[in-house]
């Protein structure tokens, strides 16, 4: 098992930083973080998602297992339906801060693209 140096001689497996980097690449597909977002409001069965995402049920599906698999929601199963949750409040502090950053660089885009040039 490799190791890799984080700042301030801090050490993380290459395991860590595998799992670290999968629960980013989670929220890299709009559908998903629109999932995660929508979420955010409160319990929703795959029906609802389906109806605010308005892709096909075994899109949304897929994309709450991969939101699943990575801890970001749960799923809670009445009878034939099931209905999924944010798993942990920190999630939207998440989310939050994503927006945040991401309305910075939309401020700081003309810059840093003239700078490429």
């Amino acid at each position: 098992m490799g190791e890799y140096v984080l700042g301030d001689g801090e050490v993380a497996l290459m395991d860590e930083v595998a799992t670290v980097a999968r629960f980013f690449r989670a929220l890299g597909d709009s559908s998903r973080l629109r999932l995660l977002e929508f979420l955010l409001d409160g319990e929703h069965s795959v029906s609802d998602c389906v109806g605010q995402i308005g892709l096909s049920q075994g899109r949304v599906s897929t994309h709450l297992a991969c939101l699943a698999d990575c801890g970001y929601i749960q799923a809670r199963r009445e009878g034939r339906w099931c209905y999924y949750r944010v798993a942990d409040p920190r999630v939207a502090e998440l989310v939050t801060l994503a927006r945040a950053l991401a309305a910075c660089e939309r401020i700081d885009a003309p810059r840093t693209a003239s700078r490429r040039s």
